[in-house]
């Protein structure tokens, strides 16, 4: 059975990825944006080529000999021009400064893991919140293209669920008396009756393979859950897969215990008192005789 699309939901982790961040024009370059930067003509042995990062303080150092060049709030043109006047002392006429944006601040800011917070919305940092939750993964990566539409040219993003914390289900095992083990697990689409019964490291030592089950929820009919019989020894002796069904969410796995250990295990627990009673009760009795056998053989 092919599960519906997955909803996004407080408190998923999204993962976003900016495949094509590119600032609208004129971009003003800030602290920490990285540039490429290509020099021709250079000295010998000391390139410029390749990636410089804007510093803090808004320089990009282009070497020991050449120095570094102020270019914070600039645009790529104007930071080409103070590149090209802070060189002309150093190199010969006819070298030409290529300078293009590599990567901006503000895609440092879109990719890496995103906590959808409890008003539905991930932070995508300078950009604000968008909201995403009731989304598909699809839905969610054009919301976050519109949005993003407004400070990018053209922008992509890739979109996936990093942590799945909003889509659960459990497994509940029978303590044969002694109360109910509830392990909750989050779902990722792909989970059967046999993974879920394994990540609890098996069944415990007082379950009965013959009285297992899935309890489904049936949407808009409470009260109606769906129940699935499991046959354990088949899905594990015999490999077959017909009751080794795939886990929805919200799905209970309950693996009741063997009937005749709860029988025993309450039958101890109703005649633990009554043992403990009749053994005072004896106790007594026996210091009682003690003590009246005790003053006979005084007299």
């Amino acid at each position: 059975m092919v599960q519906p699309n997955y909803v996004i939901e407080p408190p998923d982790v999204l993962m976003i990825d900016a495949v094509r961040a590119v600032p609208l024009p004129p971009y003003h370059i800030e602290p920490l944006d990285t540039l490429a930067i290509m020099v021709t003509e250079a000295l010998p042995q000391q390139p410029i080529a390749g990636l410089y990062i804007v510093e803090p303080e808004g320089t990009v150092n282009l070497g020991f000999t050449y120095g570094s060049v102020q270019v914070v709030d600039k645009t790529i043109e104007e930071a080409k021009a103070a590149i090209e006047a802070h060189l002309k002392t150093i190199l010969r006429p006819g070298y030409q400064v290529t300078v293009t944006p590599a990567e901006t601040r503000g895609r440092q800011q879109i990719s890496g893991p995103h906590l959808v917070r409890q008003d539905g919305k991930v932070s995508l940092g300078t950009y604000g919140g968008i909201p995403v939750a009731g989304l598909t993964l699809e839905q969610a990566k054009a919301a976050i293209e519109l949005h993003l539409s407004r400070f990018l040219l053209r922008p992509e993003v890739a979109v996936d669920v990093a942590g799945f914390n909003s889509k659960v289900y459990y497994v509940i095992t029978d303590g044969a008396g002694f109360g109910e083990g509830v392990y909750r697990q989050p779902i990722t689409g792909n989970e059967t009756v046999l993974d879920a019964v394994s990540m609890i490291y098996g069944l415990p030592a007082v379950a009965s393979r013959k009285r297992i089950w899935v309890a489904r929820p049936t949407p808009g009919r409470p009260g109606c859950d769906q129940i699935l019989p499991v046959d354990w020894i088949a899905i594990t002796k015999c490999g077959k897969t017909e009751t080794n069904y795939q886990v929805f969410p919200g799905d209970r796995i309950y693996v009741e215990a063997k009937p005749i250990l709860t029988f025993d295990n309450y039958l101890s627990m109703m005649l633990a008192p009554v043992e403990r009673i009749l053994g005072v009760y004896l106790l007594g009795q026996e210091v009682s005789n003690g003590g009246i056998n005790g003053n006979n053989s005084g007299r």
